[in-house]
C-alpha cells in the first residue's frame, strides 16, 4: 500500500449539510425549515419549559416550604494532604493558601478536611474544620484554630 492509496473507511466521512444552496440539494429555498411558523423565523423557537401558552408545569405546581440555598455558606475546602507541601512550623491562613495557589478563591471561608495524612507540625487557622481533620492536626503536633 502506498501513501497516495490511503482512503478513509467507507461511511466514516460525511459532507457537511449546507442549507440554502439551490434546489438540487433538497435543502434550498426554505433551508429545511418548512413554510412559515415560529420555527421558520430567524430567532424563532420557544424558551425551555414553554407549553404553547398553556400554564407551564413549574407555575402549576404549588410552592411550599423554605430553601436555605440563598443563605447557605459556601466554604472552600482543602485537604490535609495538600498542607504537607508547607514547611514545618508554618502558620497556615486562608491568605497564605491563596498566595500559594493551593486554593483559588475564598468564598464564605475555608474548611479543612481530613483526606490524607499530615506529616508536618502546623498551626492551621481556618473558618471550619472537620472533626477528623482537627484530630489529625493535633496528632501531628500542630494546632487547629477557628477564625
Amino acid at each position: 500500500m502506498q501513501l497516495h492509496e490511503l482512503r478513509p473507511a467507507p461511511g466514516s466521512r460525511q459532507t457537511r449539510k449546507r442549507v440554502g444552496r439551490g434546489t438540487s440539494s433538497g435543502m434550498g429555498k426554505t433551508s429545511t425549515r418548512g413554510h412559515k411558523g415560529q420555527w421558520a423565523r430567524s430567532g424563532g423557537g420557544v424558551r425551555p419549559g414553554f407549553e404553547g401558552g398553556q400554564t407551564p408545569l413549574f407555575r402549576r405546581l404549588p410552592k411550599r416550604g423554605f430553601t436555605n440555598a440563598p443563605f447557605a455558606k459556601h466554604y472552600v475546602t482543602v485537604n490535609l494532604e495538600r498542607l504537607n507541601e508547607l514547611a514545618e512550623g508554618t502558620v497556615v491562613t486562608p491568605e497564605l493558601l491563596l498566595e500559594q495557589r493551593i486554593i483559588r478563591s475564598l468564598e464564605d471561608g475555608l474548611k479543612v478536611l481530613a483526606r490524607g495524612d499530615l506529616t508536618v507540625k502546623l498551626t492551621v487557622r481556618a473558618h471550619a474544620f472537620s472533626e477528623a481533620a482537627k484530630q489529625k492536626i493535633e496528632a501531628a503536633g500542630g494546632t487547629a484554630e477557628v477564625i
